[in-house]
């Protein structure tokens, strides 16, 4: 596989896209629209918050219900969240005119917000906005997409990869966004990505699943999950070459559908507010997997593990200490710790940290820690951040 330069959704086959300023935010792109010239196949996988936004419960319905997808609209600055039964109605009012202004079916069109909880819809800007994004769709605005269902992040995230399958080539292109409120299962993070692969819709929802669960659900800036997560996938075929279950194919696409969603995924890290570090979590020898995962989440979501990665800090204590109340089962007595390839705590609670070597490992802006809790055969892979005074500068303003 290969990633393409300056790639994006509309680098697949048969996809077109579109990012305006309509109004919603003051001056920034506020309106985004991708959309197929033909039908697709489509999975999804969404928050659990159990407090979900209007357009995520109304775009999870039209997909599980089977239909097949052709364009998603998604608006920033308004998370339509809290709403009550005018936020439905607003994203439907919303999800239909553009279907209308498409010529397509209106369960075909996916709505998607993001920004603000609590605000109602200014629907009569988005409608205007539709008028305006609609004949704007081109075969080169993905990377406008992408800015436009930007909210604090400082970065647009937008990738494509061509994948080799045994009968020729397929790609898969996407945009996401996040930078707040990131944490499994999912995160104030929305993702939209497309192939010109032929597949089922159950294939592609368990390849979708998977990935994401590789992917997606192991980052985490500050723990919290938000009201609007969703990472769709749309299959639309025009390629003409097909991946069937059980097949090397399918091996093949899942490894480059799971490697670009892992690129996404820590390009939010990354862009984490106030981040200054990425840091990569390896739990090792856990018990099991769910073992594995909750060591590797209570590390990554520690505010005292991740202050100290700010400061620099080598305090391999906290690090520990965050595992002892992760609810895993282990024995502390059997544990390793390391950054990068340095170790600083062995079994017995050996203590070899040598300070100087320690603190040059974690005054790089990315760098491993490895906790090896010698209790078993699984292991995980999770990405963080630090915690710096901008998380709270950003935070304390959001609204203003």
């Amino acid at each position: 596989m290969q990633y393409l330069k300056d790639g994006s959704i509309t680098s697949v086959k048969g996809f077109k896209a579109a990012g305006i300023f309509c109004g919603i935010k003051k001056a920034k792109k506020d309106l985004a629209l991708i959309y197929s010239t033909v039908p697709c196949n489509a999975a999804g996988t969404y928050t659990l918050n159990k407090v979900k936004a209007a357009p995520t419960l109304i775009s999870k319905k039209s997909v599980n219900d089977g239909n097949l997808i052709q364009a998603v609209l998604v608006n920033s600055g308004n998370a339509n969240a809290c709403t009550g039964e005018i936020g439905f109605a607003d994203a439907f009012k919303t999800r239909d005119y553009c279907a209308d202004k498409l010529g397509i079916v209106k369960e075909s069109v996916l709505v998607s917000s993001t920004g603000v909880i609590g605000v109602p819809l200014p629907v009569e800007t988005m409608l205007k906005g539709i008028d305006a994004i609609v004949p704007a769709l081109s075969e080169e605005g993905g990377l406008d997409a992408a800015e436009a269902i930007l909210t604090t992040d400082l970065k647009t995230k937008s990738f494509a990869l061509e994948v080799l399958l045994s009968t020729g080539k397929v790609t898969i292109g996407g945009i996401c966004k996040g930078s707040g409120m990131i944490a499994p299962n999912m995160a104030t993070m929305l993702a939209f990505i497309g192939t010109d692969a032929r597949i089922d819709k159950q294939l592609l929802q368990s390849l979708l699943l998977n990935a994401v669960n590789l992917s997606f659900n192991c980052i985490t800036v500050d723990g919290d999950t938000s009201t609007n997560d969703m990472v769709i996938l749309m299959a639309n075929g025009l390629s003409e070459l097909s991946v069937s279950e059980g097949t090397e194919d399918e091996k093949i696409f899942f490894d480059a559908l799971t490697d670009i969603c892992t690129e996404m995924a820590k390009s939010i890290v990354v862009d984490g507010e106030g981040a200054t570090k990425l840091v990569q979590i390896d739990v090792k020898n856990a018990r099991s997997i769910a073992d594995a995962n909750l060591t590797a989440k209570a590390i990554a979501n520690s505010p005292l593990v991740k202050t100290a990665f700010y400061g620099e800090d080598a305090n391999w204590g906290r690090i520990l200490s965050a595992a002892g109340n992760s609810g895993a089962e282990f024995d502390p007595e059997h544990v390793s710790v390391y950054f990068d390839d340095v170790a600083v705590l062995l079994p017995n609670y050996n203590i070899v940290i040598d300070e100087v070597t320690a603190k040059a490992v974690i005054s790089k802006y990315e760098f491993t820690v490895t906790i090896d809790l010698n209790a078993g055969n699984y292991s995980v892979r999770w990405w963080t951040c630090d915690f710096s005074e901008d998380y709270i500068k950003i935070n304390a303003r959001y609204r203003t």
